[in-house]
């Protein structure tokens, strides 16, 4: 049997008008909300070791297409987004939209980083991107809270601790003059949790977040992508599922897979294959879900996410990036600007390499980066 021909994505102008779309009405709003369709985005290469440029390079070479959206993590004192992350943002032929994930500090409670533990570092890194990066881009605040809540009254790591801190961290920003960060509130995902009595205090609020996210994951117990944003248990008759909910908490707010992704089934080694398909057949279902990023890993805490693992699954995967629904809207181009010498702000040196490039050979380093959610 000859092998499928894969498309690459078309412009987005040709995108919108095999959608039935003008495609001077396919925009971009000031809260990175596209008008058209849905951000297709990767989290890639997690935990093999390879500094971001190389592994973003690798997975838009194996995706054949480039990511409108790269999701990276950062913690504690780290300065963000560093002078890669910034090249991967302006790259002249294919911008791309940065998700930066932070946790602001792993030794201090959420109440002492909401009473002011680490303002100083609030302070730096404000402005580290006032300096640097004045495009828009997508921050989310300790994601997946809901893990590290601990009920009792004095741990300092409440759900209500979290709200506090994310404002704290939130308005911090805003008053040291950082106004380009369009705000994530990230949730695990996981019925048991959100069944919790304390869920629903982890909200920080309306004025601090601007998008809602969920990171699920496809184990066993998912069958399709219908299952995978409405998991429901029978332990947890209350729980309507992710994106019900979210429907109902949050009508006016787009909702983003910040992480997602699909583990192994040695016992099925089509699985894969027929859970991106049922992506492909079903996203049009859920049209507040404007963001879909990958979690591409070999060693994810749970199992192997990545896309291509079998010959059926990256065709598949292939298949769902070229979908015109993730390609309609064109992502923002970067603003340019210059410091008081003339050139630009926060650019690379010329002499770096371009993102996009063939994939180098692999290489077996210890690998450090997030947890991929519960499910």
């Amino acid at each position: 049997m000859p092998e499928e021909r894969l498309e690459r994505p078309r412009p987005s102008g040709e995108v919108a008008g095999a959608l039935g779309i003008d495609s001077t009405a396919c925009e971009v709003t000031a809260k990175l909300i596209p008008s058209c369709g849905a951000w297709w985005g990767i989290a890639p290469e997690v935990f093999t070791g390879r500094k971001p440029r190389r592994a973003l390079a690798s997975a838009e070479q194996r995706m054949r297409r480039g990511a409108a959206v790269m999701h990276v993590y950062h913690r504690d004192g780290e300065l963000f987004p560093t002078r890669q992350e910034r090249a991967i943002a302006r790259d002249p032929h294919r911008p791309r939209m940065l998700l930066i994930n932070w946790k602001p500090s792993r030794t201090h409670t959420w109440a002492e980083i909401a009473a002011g533990a680490v303002d100083d570092r609030i302070d730096r890194l404000a402005q580290h991107i006032r300096r640097t990066f004045p495009e828009r881009f997508f921050l989310t605040v300790h994601h997946e809270p809901e893990d590290d809540v601990r009920p009792g009254r004095r741990s300092g790591m409440t759900a209500g601790d979290y709200a506090a801190m994310y404002r704290h961290v939130v308005l911090r920003l805003r008053e040291k003059g950082v106004h380009n960060a369009v705000t994530v509130m990230t949730y695990m995902g996981a019925p048991n949790l959100a069944s919790a009595p304390w869920f629903e205090r982890l909200y920080p609020g309306d004025d601090v977040v601007d998008w809602v996210a969920l990171d699920p994951y496809a184990d066993h117990r998912v069958r399709d992508f219908d299952d995978l944003i409405n998991k429901v248990r029978p332990e947890y008759p209350e729980w309507p599922g992710f994106y019900r909910w979210m429907q109902r908490r949050f009508p006016g707010k787009p909702i983003m897979l910040a992480e997602w992704g699909v583990f192994e089934r040695p016992d099925d080694p089509g699985y894969k294959r027929r859970f991106f398909d049922s992506v492909r057949a079903k996203i049009r279902n859920y049209p507040q879900i404007k963001a879909l990023i990958y979690f591409d890993s070999p060693h994810a805490p749970r199992g192997d996410t990545r896309f291509d693992a079998t010959p059926g699954a990256a065709r598949a995967f292939v298949r769902l990036g070229a979908d015109p629904y993730f390609n309609a809207t064109p992502v923002p181009r970067p603003r340019r600007f210059t410091s008081g010498s003339g050139r630009e702000a926060g650019a690379d040196h010329p002499s770096d390499p371009p993102v996009f490039e063939p994939p180098p050979e692999p290489r077996r380093e210890p690998a450090s980066g997030p947890a991929a959610g519960s499910g």
